[in-house]
């Protein structure tokens, strides 16, 4: 049986190496670029869901703030990022129906579980969209045998990466396996579960770091 997929942020970087990994996997994929959606723009949100009203395979990705401080940070920056990283998603999860034995992935951020003081917008809004998506993973996407799962990347050989990190090639010697993750990786990782029909890792947060995490559970 043939399955869709729609990937937001599919044009570059983590969500790219998603799509493509999916396309390979024999999936017809969507990949919407930030020209196609724009979550921190409501408008534009709600038009690319009527769009694109229905898939088997949704991965929520898109980019992050800019690191600032907690007293750097604007009233302007919250409602920013408020949209593009909280409700901009939860506005998908309401009008794009993820047909029933599907999956949906958030790519989300290992600041999640481990805040780091210069991406502490990142760090709310992420973690409370991560709570939304474990509620529904429990009701109604349990009902529906929809598959969640956020997938929490560390340090990944991407833009936003030379973004946070001034030299990346001596911050990757700091890290535990000496190296960068690569998109692809986690690419494969996605395409893996769908390909292979797993299903019951629904409601898992999973640690895309290399071991870099300090936190147990």
């Amino acid at each position: 049986m043939s399955m869709d997929a729609l990937v937001m942020g599919g044009s570059r970087g983590i969500g790219r190496a998603i799509a493509g990994a999916l396309s390979d996997a024999g999936i017809n994929v969507y990949a919407a670029s930030r020209r196609d959606v724009d979550t921190s723009d409501l408008d534009s949100t709600r038009e690319f869901a009527k769009a694109h009203p229905g898939t088997d395979v949704l991965v929520l990705n898109t980019g992050g703030p800019p690191p600032k401080t907690f007293a750097d940070t604007t009233e302007q920056d919250w409602l920013k990022y408020h949209n593009q990283l909280f409700l901009g998603f939860c506005t998908v999860l309401r009008n794009v129906r993820v047909n029933d034995g599907g999956y949906i992935f958030l790519i989300s951020s290992s600041v999640i579980k481990e805040p780091d003081p210069r991406l502490v917008i990142s760090a709310a809004y992420r973690a409370a969209f991560s709570e939304v998506l474990r509620v529904q993973s429990r009701t109604e996407y349990a009902e529906r045998d929809i598959t969640c799962v956020t997938i929490a990347p560390g340090p990944i050989n991407t833009d936003r990466t030379r973004e946070l990190v001034d030299d990346v090639e001596e911050f990757q010697k700091q890290l535990p396996m000496g190296r960068l993750g690569e998109p692809r990786e986690i690419g494969e990782f996605v395409a893996g579960i769908v390909s292979r029909r797993i299903k019951y890792l629904s409601g898992a947060v999973i640690n895309f770091d290399g071991a870099g995490s300090r936190h147990v559970f």
